[in-house]
């Protein structure tokens, strides 16, 4: 290795300057709009309109939650994007054992229908778009907000937005899973179906790599991985009888941004890049489904505790990548996630560097903006090729899901990790303020909040939800459930009819469970 050598953080080598001399001879580069998209999905992108500004929002109980959604909408927010609890994203009811201790603490607690209408009370959901962050859970959750609709007078047909659905990552990297793999990925094609069935205005699923790059992936390992389980997904759709390009255009996706500003812009072209010669290659996808549409947010595991307020710079970082690489939606960090929830204040602080790119940078002006750069083209050419190596190692392995399996994600993140942590303690990547520029006093510490009132709350509500209900048309509407889990058809249908009974999400879970069993890793 050379004295002078630098990488980036995902190994690429990084040269001291770069010329035409960088770019494959001959390789030209499509225009906004065009196949295969490295410039951007739309011919204009961002003057024909901008990026969705979301703010990622969830706290305690709905009433909270719904308070922090009018903040956010009455600050210029455009969408809603909702994080729930850990009982809620596990199908565990608030009353559970083991649900004790995180009722509320990782975001909203919704138990009932009821629960997730008081989020909403107020807010006409035909007149907002709305993202939620749940996986094992998402098709429960996703008949509750098309149960509040029904409830508002709001068609199926009329509702706006994503639900995260993605398992794959949850057996890879959160832990948030619940079934074994062959029936979450059933239900996954089935909130497919309903979506297009019902001509939805909705992602059916947001595949996430933004949770591996938490995790410790290298960028070129999230796009890789990502869409190892795109194609997986894709593949379980087209087995379930469904056409590509009925379902390939309603997927999104979900993608980290880290402060390498360089190489996160060349990672969201190589991987619009990418995904576009995939679609068209493997399944000859139209135009429509080869289009890379994704949603980013700000690195959370990139805020530090120490020096707390040199996040707001990190995050203005990353945001600028995120747009430079032609985003289609945009969360940024409050500064103050490394120590707890974070404060309106913060919140709102992270919106406004949001409309500062928009309106003051210039950076929405025209498309693509870094296009042509040598070292960014070359920077796209290199993560692209990476990543293709990569896949081709899943594909050798039998794809995601045998992948998942054999704990290769897993490991290859886990070593990936670890080698970043390495380099930060010999002090070859550096970290203003942590092992650099460090100051004497330690990090801030905040008090633990106190969520035992809440958690009590929200039990109560439980209790009278259950007293109130229908009990014949409950246990009906269960016993339908567990019908359909054991037969071959769609499950939605029933699952809709347990929600407008007030089922609640560890009832509809547990249904399921008695069914389909759980995940066990490496069993």
């Amino acid at each position: 290795m050379r004295v002078d050598e630098r990488t980036t953080p995902s190994g690429i080598s990084v040269e001291p300057v770069y010329g035409p001399e960088s770019r494959p001879a001959g390789l030209g580069v499509a225009p906004p709009g065009e196949f295969p998209y490295t410039r951007g999905i739309y011919p204009t992108m961002y003057r024909g309109r901008l990026w969705t500004m979301r703010q990622y929002a969830g706290f305690g109980t709905a009433v909270e939650t719904n308070r922090r959604f009018r903040e956010l909408l009455g600050a210029g927010q455009t969408g809603l994007s909702v994080a729930f609890d850990l009982p809620t994203q596990m199908g565990y009811d608030s009353d559970a054992q083991l649900a004790e201790g995180e009722v509320g603490r990782a975001g909203v607690a919704i138990d009932t229908v009821d629960d997730l209408a008081q989020v909403f009370e107020g807010i006409s959901l035909d007149q907002v778009s709305t993202s939620m962050t749940i996986n094992a859970t998402a098709a429960t959750l996703l008949a509750m907000y098309v149960v509040v609709g029904e409830e508002q007078g709001i068609p199926a047909g009329k509702l706006r937005g994503t639900v995260q659905n993605d398992v794959l990552k949850e057996y890879i990297a959160r832990g948030t899973y619940i079934f074994p793999l062959q029936p979450s990925l059933r239900l996954i094609s089935d909130v497919f179906r309903f979506v297009t069935d019902n001509a939805m205005p909705f992602n059916p699923i947001s595949i996430s790599g933004y949770h591996m790059r938490e995790a410790g992936a290298t960028a070129v390992q999230e796009v890789a991985f990502t869409f190892a389980n795109g194609i997986q997904y894709l593949d379980s759709a087209v087995s379930a009888g469904m056409a590509v390009d009925s379902i390939a255009p309603r997927i999104s996706f979900f993608f980290a941004a880290h402060n390498d500003l360089f190489e996160e812009v060349a990672k969201f072209r190589a991987a619009r890049r990418l995904w576009a010669r995939i679609v068209r290659e493997r399944y000859r996808g139209s135009d429509a489904s080869c289009l890379l549409r994704f949603h980013t947010q700000t690195g959370g595991s990139t805020l530090t505790a120490q020096q707390p307020l040199n996040n707001v710079i990190r995050v203005a970082v990353q945001a600028l990548a995120a747009v430079l690489g032609g985003t289609q939606s945009l969360h940024t960090n409050g500064y103050d996630e490394a120590l707890a929830l974070p404060t309106a204040e913060s919140a709102r602080l992270a919106l406004r560097t949001q409309q500062v790119l928009a309106y003051e940078s210039g950076t929405a002006q025209t498309a693509d903006p870094l296009g042509g750069s040598y070292y960014v083209e070359y920077l796209t050419d290199e993560i692209e090729k990476a990543a293709r190596a990569l896949l081709k190692e899943v594909e050798q392995l039998g794809g995601a899901g045998h992948a998942i399996e054999r704990g290769y994600f897993q490991e290859a993140i886990a070593r990936a990790a670890y080698q970043h942590q390495r380099a930060l303690e010999r002090g070859e990547r550096i970290v203003v303020g942590v092992n650099r520029f460090a100051d004497e006093e330690q990090a801030a510490v905040m008090p633990a909040p106190d969520y035992s009132a809440l958690a009590a709350q929200q039990q109560e509500r439980l209790k009278q939800a259950r007293k109130q209900r229908d009990q014949a048309r409950w246990s009906k509407a269960l016993e339908s459930l567990k019908q359909a889990g054991e037969g071959t058809g769609p499950v939605m249908p029933a699952m809709l009819d347990a929600v407008r009974a007030r089922a609640t999400v560890g009832e509809i879970s547990d249904t399921l469970r008695s069914v389909w069993g759980v995940f066990r890793p490496n069993a």
